[in-house]
């Protein structure tokens, strides 16, 4: 796996856990990188070194991700690929009958809306380019569903759906467009919610283990890499042989 010189991708969540180890990942194997999330992204921009840049964002703002993500373009001069992390929870050990409406919304604002926001952010650009990698973090959840869990599962299932139909739509441009659907890895997100959210679902992972932050971001450089040129609107799985579909 290698990346072509000045090749360029911008991180979305990149403050801490599977952004943050992806950014700092491809930073060290030349990548340039923008470090992008509504937290400070600083320490991870200066961590990566080289040419890496950061910027706040909040990606349930439609028309903050086409302002930050064009400044991002036009300072690169070009941008290859886009990893999408950022996320949030919701409420969780929660009966769907007890969910209130304003917190399932605000779930699938971030999650799910904010998806869309960047990427239709990047797409004119990557496809009058000709070529483009995006890569937006899934979930497991979205493919099976976590009991108490159900703004977070039906946003990452509707995330797997929007990639289904964005990689179709933009097969023959030289654009792929894929998803990520982990188990439990040990992120900062996870290490928040309630041990009896984090056992229900560990235990169900055939390996008895969470994954690794280094793992994802592994499994992801090589995604948004231009050596991944025949996948597209695909989830790959990262779960410990939880899912094997």
């Amino acid at each position: 796996m290698g990346f072509p010189e000045g090749y360029c991708v911008a991180v979305t969540g990149a403050a801490s856990g599977i952004g943050r180890a992806t950014a700092l990942l491809l930073a060290g194997q030349g990548v340039r990188v923008a470090c992008l999330d509504h937290a400070d992204a600083s320490e991870t921009a200066a961590s990566a070194g080289g040419g890496a840049a950061t910027h706040p964002l909040d990606i349930a703002d439609a028309a903050a991700c086409r302002a930050i993500l064009g400044h991002v373009i036009a300072d690169f001069g070009r941008l290859d690929g886009l990893v999408n992390c950022a996320g949030v929870v919701g409420p969780t050990n929660i009966r769907s009958e007890e969910l209130n409406p304003a917190d399932f919304e605000a779930v699938c604002r971030v999650n799910l809306f904010g998806a869309l926001h960047v990427s239709q952010a990047v797409l004119p650009h990557m496809r009058g380019r000709g070529f483009g990698r995006i890569l937006h973090v899934a979930s497991i959840a979205g493919k099976e569903g976590n009991a108490g869990m159900a703004a977070y599962s039906a946003s990452k299932a509707g995330l797997i759906g929007l990639v289904k139909s964005m990689g179709k739509e933009y097969a023959e441009t030289g654009v792929t467009v894929n998803a990520l659907a982990p188990a439990v890895i040990r992120t900062p997100m996870v290490a928040a919610m309630p041990e009896a959210q984090v056992t229900y679902m560990t235990d169900r992972i055939p390996m008895k283990r969470c994954g690794e932050l280094d793992e994802a971001a592994r499994m992801i450089a090589w995604i948004v890499g231009p050596d991944c040129s025949f996948t597209t609107g695909f989830t790959f799985d990262l779960s410990g042989g939880r899912a094997v579909y």
